[in-house]
């Protein structure tokens, strides 16, 4: 991410968050307060680490609306919005697509594609799209498509037994990434060192990285020891710790990041 002033978009946590889409979770209550409180913690973790937190449109009707990653892809030269996979996450997309336009010129994923942005890990040129249940092979065309002509290498990465490619690989620089090898085969990455959260703490594969510093789930005291080991500046928060991960939501869900221009 290049240096510059940093904007977070985010969206409110829902009051039909308890409706939410699931895929490899039993349902569980959610309790809507505590969730709240653990998004502002974020959002707070967020600013201090030098981004401009900008609240995106609330849709209350939207249960799965806090989880803004998935509906675009944030470049240098363009947003790509997406298509999510789930149908009831469709409508998300408009009031994100406004949002984003003052900033991107947008482009758009068509019908019979379907993309999660939690499915596309980017590290500098390289773009991996997981092939999930909420990712398409259509998809990843479309992807590969929009990003034509700005120097961009765009892989696909099967995906099993997890949600989406970034809840099982995120990167900790341009050349580490902390991957869940139960879900990602490490080979995907074109030689790319990793690290390997604790088998406890699986849900620790997926981190927030900020310039320097990787935002790492409070509860996972294990791989933070481990990212620590390996020279990297780590801060912790307690959002999607509890309440946001019973919707399958994790860290760099709750956000999308980019640079001013």
């Amino acid at each position: 991410m290049h240096a510059g002033l940093l904007i977070a978009l985010t969206r409110a946590v829902p009051p039909s968050i308890v409706d939410c889409e699931l895929t490899h979770l039993a349902r569980m209550p959610i309790d809507v307060a505590v969730a709240r409180a653990q998004h502002d913690h974020y959002e707070r973790t967020l600013r201090a680490l030098g981004c401009r937190v900008e609240r995106v449109l609330e849709t209350p009707d939207l249960p799965d609306s806090v989880f803004i990653e998935d509906t675009a892809v944030v470049f240098d030269e363009v947003a790509i919005i997406t298509r999510p996979g789930a149908i009831s996450r469709r409508a998300e997309t408009t009031a994100v697509a406004e949002a984003l336009s003052r900033y991107r010129p947008l482009r758009y994923i068509e019908p019979p594609a379907t993309i999660d942005g939690g499915d596309v890990l980017v590290i500098d040129k390289r773009v991996f799209v997981g092939l999930s249940t909420r990712t398409n092979h259509e998809g990843l065309r479309q992807f590969r498509a929009a990003l034509t002509g700005y120097g961009y290498t765009v892989t696909g990465v099967p995906v099993d037994g997890c949600l989406h490619l970034k809840s099982a690989v995120t990167a900790v620089s341009d050349d580490v990434l902390i991957l869940d090898s139960r879900s990602v085969d490490p080979r995907q990455f074109g030689g790319l060192l990793w690290i390997e959260p604790a088998d406890e703490e699986r849900h620790a594969a997926n981190v927030l990285r900020i310039g320097a510093t990787i935002v790492c789930p409070d509860d996972a005291p294990i791989t933070r020891r481990r990212l620590e080991d390996a020279g990297l500046s780590v801060t912790t928060t307690t959002a999607a710790a509890s309440e946001l991960r019973k919707a399958e939501g994790a860290l760099t869900c709750c956000s999308l990041i980019f640079s001013v221009l």
